[in-house]
């Protein structure tokens, strides 16, 4: 797909999972129902080349936003990171079930959803065994990650927040067995801002039972961002 529109990701990876306004939806809004979330299937797993994955990276100009390292790209001259998703070492399988969800439109974005109907299976296999195999994405916290570190660990079991900790595992390593949870330490601050907020609106609706949907409900904007500090630096 050499040359096809510009893989952005604005929207893509992480159970925050990776652009609705910073507000969430507006009060009386109708909600959708939530389409059913393309199922990942035993003999679909990843199993790529990571060699080959390279170069359809490249060709399918993926590293215009994610970067050849994985580690997402800087735009503008203050070099203030965009909202696209850093992929280096994430979990192949998280990868190719965001690709899933972009064709069938259980995730929602008009060009991923271009890109993902235009290249192969077995491309994506490959390029999410590139991915994989990076050394893992890594970023710096900020000043609320005491917060977000609480968050993480302990949750907040009075308003039926989960401990992230119970998913996504040591660290945000992510958990490939069920329920896929994806690598989140070390995300880019900004996606990880955005798909929090995006989770608790309704605007993102793919993770499986709607758990992050539950999850985020009862987030403030405060405790959003100091979970994107807290994770970002870990």
């Amino acid at each position: 797909m050499r040359g096809r529109i510009t893989v952005l990701a604005s929207t893509l990876i992480l159970s925050f999972a990776t652009a609705a306004p910073a507000g969430g939806v507006a009060s009386g809004k109708a909600r959708e129902v939530a389409p059913k979330q393309a199922k990942v299937p035993a003999q679909a797993l990843p199993s790529g080349n990571p060699v080959l994955g390279k170069e359809k990276a490249e060709s399918e100009r993926c590293f215009e936003c994610h970067g050849e390292n994985g580690q997402g790209v800087v735009q503008g001259s203050n070099g203030i990171e965009n909202k696209f998703a850093k992929l280096a070492g994430q979990l192949p399988t998280y990868i190719l079930k965001q690709i899933q969800d972009f064709r069938s439109g259980a995730r929602k974005h008009d060009q991923m959803a271009i890109v993902a109907r235009n290249v192969s299976d077995d491309d994506v296999r490959d390029i999410a065994a590139y991915f994989a195999a990076l050394p893992r994405m890594s970023g710096q916290d900020g000043d609320l990650h005491q917060l977000g570190k609480e968050l993480f660990e302990q949750g907040d079991a009075a308003r039926g927040v989960l401990a992230c900790v119970s998913c996504h595992g040591d660290k945000g390593k992510g958990l490939a067995s069920q329920p896929l949870a994806p690598l989140i330490g070390g995300q880019e601050w900004h996606y990880l801002d955005r798909q929090l907020r995006d989770w608790r609106a309704s605007e993102r609706r793919n993770s499986q039972d709607g758990s992050m949907n539950k999850v985020t409900r009862e987030l403030t904007d405060k405790e959003i961002e100091a979970l994107a500090d807290y994770l970002t630096g870990i």
